[in-house]
């Protein structure tokens, strides 16, 4: 299967659209004035952007500009560890009786005076600007042709706290913020190993926004690797807003309901991710987390089903599975036995079913499509509405037009049975991306069994096998280890072994370093005759 980037190349080329080109950077001039009016003239006159120009050295009075936007940055960070300094320390020391021309005293600001750990040289106003909007401090030293940027980004953000989307009963309780330096944080906390890189881009023409890769050099794939650099170098877009703008601008197939690529809230995914030699892509002013490559399997599996023991999580992860498939098929299945394989039902239960709709007016798909159509109204707006009443309004709402349309005889009481078991079951579904596939899916389902009976839904089911055997997340079959069938990652599909067992890593996935876990069965015979014969002592 050929790469993305590669056809996007040779469809460049085949219209004859050269490929973006970087800006062409203007340097920086010696002329201190010249650099303030350029900078005030590129940003405007806005009042949070600050400029404080000041007069060093006891002999030799030398001009310097600082330049920070009110807001983005520490302000406390910015007067203890960059103006004091450069108002006293200077003229207090010895370094001001020092010769302040020329490079010497643009050494002795970097070396003696500027008591910070982020410092980097710039050398064109592009920079300057990029750097000064990103939120550090930006130094001008007049007679000299480059500045110094200092890191001082510090604006208010929202703390660490619970994920809201993907809870746990046991495990940790951190999440991701809107911050990238705090998620990379959170993830080198986890992972104290040499091999865990961090790469920085910034994508957007004009919100130049901070996205990270991050992946372990000895695990993940190199192909992977640069496919995901690839990928992302040919996003031109002018704002990336959230990680959803580049999801959507890298996935391997548009016209596809199932997610191809994965996201998460948890630091803990996120890790457990990079070590079976997936990628991370941090993109800030979010807290979700991308991860690649993201297969079928990945967003039917929650984090607690490695904090639980492995009968208990094989349980849970039978019943997502089995809940998946109700949320797909149960209201195709009872619009398709309901009218045209009646002789499928016991006697009792026809019976009793066509009592209930002796009074509706409707045939069962139109029936199934208004409950579904209203349910999903009423999830929307209990969504959207103030966290305060959004979830009684939806439930309220739900017991309310359900009993009002069974009394009025529009709908029968079976429908209700099935709308409310199929909403039920899509909640069980971890990931809610993956409940909108089935939610989409399930309207296409219902025509089918509408229009062809349990036939109709058998080939849905055929149609639907073969699309997602079909489908790739970078370069990856999107139904392993299933399809292709891969024996020794099957231990951790439909059932999770326990711990002792899942000793590789996936083999499609990773191809380096395949041993993870080395720890022997336990020996229950050696431990017990251990302890019996300390009792014997």
């Amino acid at each position: 299967m050929k790469k993305l980037t590669d056809w996007v190349r040779e469809s460049q080329k085949q219209q004859n659209k050269p490929e973006v080109q970087p800006d062409k950077k203007t340097p920086l001039q010696r002329d201190l004035a010249f650099s303030i009016q350029k900078i005030k003239k590129d940003i405007g006159q806005s009042p949070d952007v600050i400029i404080r120009e000041m007069v060093i050295g006891k002999e030799t009075k030398t001009k310097i500009a600082v330049i920070y936007i009110d807001g983005l940055v520490d302000k406390q960070f910015v007067h203890e560890f960059i103006l004091t300094p450069l108002l006293y320390s200077i003229r207090e020391s010895c370094l001001g009786d020092v010769s302040l021309t020329g490079e010497s005293f643009y050494e002795i600001l970097k070396d003696y005076s500027l008591t910070i750990g982020e410092l980097t040289t710039l050398e064109s106003y592009e920079d300057v600007l990029n750097r000064v909007l990103s939120g550090d401090t930006v130094l001008f030293l007049d007679g000299e042709a480059s500045s110094f940027s200092l890191g001082t980004r510090g604006w208010e953000g929202r703390g660490v706290e619970e994920p809201s989307t993907e809870q746990v009963i046991r495990g940790p309780k951190e999440g991701f913020t809107e911050t990238i330096r705090t998620n990379t944080g959170l993830i080198r906390r986890r992972i104290r190993d040499k091999n865990l890189m961090f790469e920085y881009v910034q994508i957007g023409r004009r919100s130049k926004t901070d996205v990270s890769i991050a992946y372990m050099k000895d695990l993940a794939d190199e192909k992977i690797i640069q496919e995901v650099r690839d990928r992302l170098s040919l996003i031109d877009i002018d704002t990336i807003l959230e990680g959803g703008y580049i999801e959507e601008l890298i996935q391997d197939e548009t016209m596809t309901p199932f997610p191809t690529v994965y996201n998460t809230e948890r630091p803990d995914v996120v890790v457990g991710g990079l070590m079976e030699g997936r990628v991370a892509i941090i993109v800030d002013g979010t807290p979700f987390v991308l991860l690649v490559p993201a297969l079928f399997i990945h967003f039917m599996q929650s984090s607690e089903d490695y904090y639980q023991r492995a009968d208990i999580s094989t349980l849970i992860r039978l019943l997502r599975f089995t809940a998946f498939l109700m949320s797909l098929l149960v209201p195709s299945a009872y619009i398709a036995v309901t009218t045209y394989h009646q002789e499928m039902l016991p006697t009792a239960l026809l019976v009793s079913l066509s009592a209930q709709r002796e009074g509706v007016p409707f045939p069962a798909v139109v029936e199934a499509l208004i409950m579904e159509l209203t349910f999903e109204i009423l999830r929307e707006a209990g969504l959207r509405m103030p966290r305060a009443i959004g979830s009684a309004i939806s439930i309220v709402g739900a017991l309310v037009i359900g009993q009002a349309a069974v009394e009025a005889g529009l709908i029968s009481a079976t429908m209700v049975i099935v709308v409310s078991l199929t909403a039920i079951s899509s909640f069980v579904i971890p990931k809610f991306n993956m409940s909108i596939s089935t939610r989409i899916l399930r309207f296409g389902f219902m025509i089918l069994a509408a229009t062809f009976g349990l036939f109709g839904i058998i080939l849905g089911l055929l149609g639907l096998v073969f699309h997602l055997t079909s489908l790739r997340s970078f370069g990856i079959p999107y139904m392993a280890p299933f399809a292709p069938i891969i024996t020794s990652d099957l231990k951790d599909t439909l059932v999770r072994t326990p711990l002792w067992k899942m000793n590789t890593r996936p083999r499609l996935i990773n191809q380096k370093d395949i041993i993870k876990n080395k720890t022997p069965e336990p020996d229950t015979k050696t431990s017990t005759s251990h302890l019996n014969q300390g009792d014997k002592n």
